[in-house]
C-alpha cells in the first residue's frame, strides 16, 4: 500500500481516486477513445450506489475529478434514485399507518 492510500479515508475520496486512476490509464489513448473507455469502465464495474454517489459529487461541483472523467460523465448511466428503484420492482414504502409486517 502506498503512502497516499494511507491518507484516503472517505468513500468520496476513494471514488475520486478510482475514477481518476481510470482516467489516467485512458489519457494515453486518443481523446474520444479515452472518454468512451472511462464511461464504459464505470458503467461495467461500478455498482449503482457508487454511480449515484459519483453523480451527487459531480452535481455539487466536481470534487477534483480529472477532466476526462467529467467529460465521460455524459456517457455514464445515471442510476435511479432509491425510490425509483423500489417502485420499478413494485415495492412501496409503508406509511406511518401501515405495518411493514404482513398481516395474518
Amino acid at each position: 500500500m502506498s503512502h497516499d492510500e494511507d491518507h484516503i479515508t472517505s468513500t468520496r475520496e476513494k471514488l475520486v481516486r478510482m475514477a481518476n486512476q481510470i482516467a489516467a490509464f485512458f489519457h494515453s489513448r486518443p481523446r474520444e477513445e479515452g472518454v468512451a473507455g472511462v464511461a464504459e469502465h464505470i458503467n461495467k464495474f461500478w455498482e449503482p450506489r457508487m454511480r449515484r454517489q459519483f453523480f451527487e459529487m459531480l452535481d455539487s461541483g466536481g470534487e477534483n475529478f480529472d477532466e476526462l472523467v467529467v467529460e465521460a460523465s455524459a456517457r455514464i448511466k445515471r442510476p435511479k434514485t432509491e425510490e425509483q428503484a423500489d417502485m420499478s420492482i413494485g415495492y412501496v414504502q409503508p406509511t406511518g399507518t401501515e405495518s411493514a409486517a404482513p398481516q395474518k
